[in-house]
């Protein structure tokens, strides 16, 4: 069991990367409460031992995709209607990133990890390999098939880095 001051500095560091992509996954703020608080419930009865930050890190992200699979194939969510979808009145969304958002949350389920990752956090596609379990060349393909993907949604190469 962790110390709480290794938790809140975890908390500190980390939140808003994990409700990030707990969003990315879930697309409900409710289940990305739930899951925050299970990722760093697991941090806190943890034992493992951290090489360096970017393990911890590493660590955190695995964690949380995990868990959001999880409840994604829960027989609980399943079977019930998010009130989400009962109301359907998206969050605000700045117009200028409403476009490019939406282009990525329609991406089919495999590449959105990969996008995240690479153009959210950062990482490259070794990392990412080593963080999701994928070959590197594996991660290329679908960086590529998301960009080919991405650019033909949001129309051409006004949007290339």
């Amino acid at each position: 069991m962790r110390s709480e001051t290794e938790i809140n500095r975890a908390v500190d560091e980390y939140s808003d990367m994990v409700r990030r992509l707990c969003m990315l996954h879930l697309k409900n703020y409710a289940d990305t409460e739930d899951i925050f608080q299970t990722v760093f419930l697991k941090y806190a009865l943890s034992s493992v031992e951290f090489k360096s930050k970017e393990h911890e890190k590493a660590w955190m992200i695995r964690v949380t995709i995990n868990a959001c699979k999880d409840l994604l194939k829960s027989f609980f969510r399943k079977h019930t209607v998010s009130i989400d979808q009962l109301i359907e009145e998206p969050a605000p969304v700045p117009q200028d990133h409403r476009e490019v958002l939406e282009a990525v949350l329609s991406l089919p389920k495999k590449y959105k990890d990969v996008v995240y990752l690479h153009f959210y956090e950062g990482y490259t596609a070794p990392q990412i390999g080593e963080i999701l379990g994928k070959n590197v060349n594996t991660v290329y393909t679908l960086l590529t098939r998301a960009k080919k993907i991405l650019k033909t949604k949001l129309g051409g190469s006004e949007y290339e880095e």
